[in-house]
């Protein structure tokens, strides 16, 4: 249950410091701040002054968070660049934020990951007696996942 009731506004300083804890138990976005912002019924006059004491205390780094982003998303969830990218995006971060973003990736772990789903899916496609079946439920399955047309495609056609 939630403390604050719709009706209740919180001071800029009682805001600053939910914030505050907010930011420091994990990587935020600038949009998420605003989000929460207007879940804790914060003036929008008041957001910018906030953000920015936020930025200043170092609590708050978009190049940070998206870094932390990409690298943690594309090894614990398996996600390829073009899905984390959208998903960036989606959440406002820059576009320079996204491209240092990606650099977090590397490129070796990206191809052996690649190659990794790819073999996964294509064997638990065991019962699909069809191979033109069993290449495109697996390219679906990579794209979905965010990973390039172009880099499996080529891989599709050697499987066994």
């Amino acid at each position: 249950m939630k403390q604050e009731s719709s009706n209740i506004r919180l001071s800029p300083e009682q805001a600053l410091k939910k914030l505050q804890h907010y930011c420091a138990y994990s990587e935020r976005c600038h949009q998420d701040v605003v989000n929460k912002l207007f879940e804790l019924g914060v003036w929008k006059k008041e957001h910018d002054a906030i953000i920015a004491a936020l930025i200043e205390e170092s609590y708050l780094n978009e190049e940070r968070f998206a870094k932390a982003f990409a690298g943690g998303h594309f090894r614990q969830k398996k996600w390829g660049r073009n899905k984390i990218k959208a998903t960036l995006q989606q959440k406002q971060v820059s576009p320079y934020c996204i491209k240092a973003a990606m650099k977090e990736i590397d490129a070796a772990a990206y191809e052996q990951t690649l190659n990794e789903l790819l073999q996964q899916k294509w064997n638990s496609l065991k019962g699909e007696r069809n191979r033109f079946v069993k290449m495109k439920k697996t390219a679906v399955f990579l794209i979905q996942r965010g990973y390039e047309p172009e880099l499996f495609q080529p891989l599709l056609h050697t499987i066994q």
